[in-house]
């Protein structure tokens, strides 16, 4: 089958050098950008982090200290990822809680800019999880009836999660071919940043969702105790939570001189 798309949509998987999103760097990325009229493009990339890769991480991937020697850090390579990615909504597996908020800080840290305004987001192991509760390989087995005889290589793990959505779609009824509703039900809880420090209320108002003030407006909070955004900015939150209060800041100041 082919999934009914109104833009593009790049299905993308991270080997990195650990699981700290603030911390970690991005050593193989890999991307299949799937077009409306189904057409597919495969790109992939091995890249040097430019720090040591711990010796149990690469336990996992396979990639070590000497097959990044000489690649391009990602910096060097953020420009050409951000023309592929940039007309495109982006899918992956656990892709809202890691990989889409790991590829923002390394965009962020190459100074290339990046948001998720204009893009849906779908995680085909969220879907997984709302209807079967396992991992990709068992995913892959139990849609695909096919076994994953590379995982936790990037290109093998984001072909894999390409064919378990569409048959995904295929084997669910309530599943509607379209983005926007593989996105939003594949969503968990809003947030505005990808780490989870600043969360949406009913209303639909930026909240803090940690520490002193968890439960409080973030514009209330800035307003009242200026020296919190100064302390926000300085201390180890992710780089794209920083851009998002920079630009809540911004708007509140913006409105007042309406």
């Amino acid at each position: 089958m082919q999934l009914n798309l109104t833009k593009p949509i790049c299905f993308f998987d991270l080997e990195t050098t650990g699981i700290n999103i603030s911390k970690d760097r991005i050593v193989e990325i890999a991307i299949l950008k799937v077009h409306p009229n189904g057409k597919e493009e495969r790109h992939r990339w091995i890249v040097n982090p430019e720090m040591p890769i711990p010796e149990e991480v690469s336990k996992i991937h396979g990639i070590w200290d000497k097959d990044v020697e000489g690649k391009p850090t990602f910096k060097e390579l953020a420009k050409e990822i951000q023309v592929i990615i940039k007309d495109s909504d982006l899918g992956g597996f656990n892709s809202n809680r890691f990989d889409i908020p790991l590829l923002a800080e390394e965009m962020l840290r190459a100074e290339v800019d990046f948001d998720m305004k204009n893009r849906l987001s779908i995680d085909v192991q969220t879907i997984y999880h709302k209807m079967e509760q396992r991992n990709l390989g068992a995913a892959y087995k139990f849609y695909c009836n096919k076994d994953l005889t590379n995982a936790h290589t990037a290109e093998a793990d984001t072909l894999a999660t390409y064919e378990v959505l569409k048959a995904q779609v295929e084997k669910y009824e309530e599943l509607e071919n379209n983005s926007k509703f593989l996105s939003e039900f594949s969503s968990r809880k809003k947030f505005a940043d990808f780490a989870g420090f600043i969360a949406f209320n009913k209303e639909g108002e930026e909240c803090f969702s940690f520490g002193k003030h968890k439960g409080k407006l973030v514009t209330e909070v800035l307003e009242k105790e200026p020296g919190y955004f100064g302390w926000l900015l300085n201390a180890d939150f992710p780089l794209y939570t920083k851009k998002v209060l920079t630009a809540i800041k911004l708007r509140s100041f913006n409105n007042k001189l309406a």
